[in-house]
């Protein structure tokens, strides 16, 4: 494989793309380990951290490709970048912070260090892969797609949450590059080669629809039992009972700016509309628990304040130009569950939500957040999509 030839540009696109989406505990490690900093200290110790981890996950990544040029080893490494692309679809699980804050340059630097070590075997195994034994090849991938993670981060999350369909993409090359790598392993390319050269675009194919069509089933079955395990305890409203109190959720996105909409228009639909309470709901996801190990829980609080913070923010304006005020509430889990909780505490009549909002890769027609809340609500839930 030839610099320059078209060969060699695919493999370069697919390590970029699969280190840019399995980059992102990484990027929100270096932002937390960072924040506590004053803001030049900040960007030395995004400069130090990040600049020490691209040198050590290239002398990793360059051990991995020889590792996999032994028998069976690509086999095996195939297996598992099979079940790290499935674990993309997967829902979060919830971790909490526990490490005590560190101030100092020298501690953000070394939290960033340490959390890329642990952290990278997914890129690593991953970018390997990918690689097809080219050292040049990786180092390349590795030394553009790095400080565009680092250097962007903010920006990749931010699309990533508004796009989702990324993650799905992302999962579905990872699946790609597992099924090349398996039949590139030394115990059976030469059989490959000689006896079933259609493997040699069936299996990466096949591999990629695989992990699509799993993650999706895994997905579909993990929301199940969340929502078999935790009913919220709250009679539905009865037929004909006047709204007193609606709950509003909203991220941000134009569907939850649509759903504010339709609760302001039914409010004064209402002969006593005047007199319906509002309440605003948002719900950060939790951080996974590789990031919570690494970074200090007051760090992350601030984090999910912020972000809780940009996603309330629309809504506070608009409910402010009408004039009205609505208490708000910020969680920190999975959204559907929680916003049926915070429903239910307040004792709220309605729920009204967008019909897809950030962060729903896993749903086909409905979000996954609506379509959690409605599993979970005691009391009805008024979807709205946007225009």
């Amino acid at each position: 494989m030839s610099a320059g030839s078209l060969e060699f540009l695919i493999a370069l696109l697919q390590i970029i793309g699969v280190n840019i989406v399995l980059s992102g505990d990484n990027a929100v490690v270096i932002a937390l380990a960072a924040r506590g900093l004053p803001p030049q200290q900040q960007k030395r110790a995004v400069a130090w951290g990040s600049g020490a981890a691209v040198v050590m996950r290239i002398a990793l990544t360059i051990v991995a490709v020889e590792l996999l040029r032994l028998p069976a080893l690509k086999l095996v490494g195939s297996a598992l970048l099979f079940w790290i692309a499935v674990k993309l679809l997967l829902p979060e699980q919830g971790g909490q912070g526990h490490h005590e804050a560190k101030a100092g340059l020298a501690a953000a630097v070394k939290t960033i260090l340490l959390a890329d070590l642990v952290m990278s075997l997914d890129n690593v195994i991953a970018v390997a892969a990918a690689a097809k034994g080219s050292t040049l090849l990786l180092v390349l991938g590795l030394a553009i797609s790095i400080p565009l993670v680092v250097f962007a981060s903010q920006l990749l999350l931010r699309l990533m949450e508004r796009l989702p369909v990324i993650i799905t993409i992302g999962a579905a090359l990872l699946g790609w590059v597992a099924g090349e790598m398996a039949i590139g392993d030394p115990l059976v390319k030469p059989w490959v080669d000689a006896q079933a050269g259609w493997l040699h675009w069936s299996a990466p194919l096949a591999g990629a629809v695989a992990v699509v069509a799993l993650g999706r089933v895994l997905a579909s079955r993990a929301a199940a039992r969340v929502a078999a395990g935790a009913a919220v305890p709250v009679a539905p409203a009865g037929a004909g009972a006047p709204l007193r109190r609606l709950l509003v959720a909203t991220d941000g996105s134009p569907g939850a700016a649509a759903a504010l909409q339709r609760a302001l228009a039914l409010r004064a639909q209402l002969r006593d509309g005047a007199s319906i309470e509002l309440q605003l709901v948002n719900v950060q996801r939790p951080l996974s628990g590789d990031v919570s190990s690494f970074v200090a829980a007051a760090s992350i609080e601030d984090y999910h304040h912020e972000r809780a913070e940009r996603a309330l923010a629309p809504a506070r304006a608009a409910l402010q130009g009408a004039g009205i005020s609505a208490r708000e509430h910020r969680r920190v889990g999975q959204p559907g569950q929680s916003i049926a909780e915070v429903a239910a505490a307040e004792g709220c009549d309605l729920i009204v939500m967008g019909a897809r909002g950030l962060g729903s890769h896993t749903a086909a027609l409905l979000g996954s957040v609506a379509a959690a809340t409605l599993e979970h609500a005691g009391v009805p839930v008024l979807v709205v999509r946007a225009a």
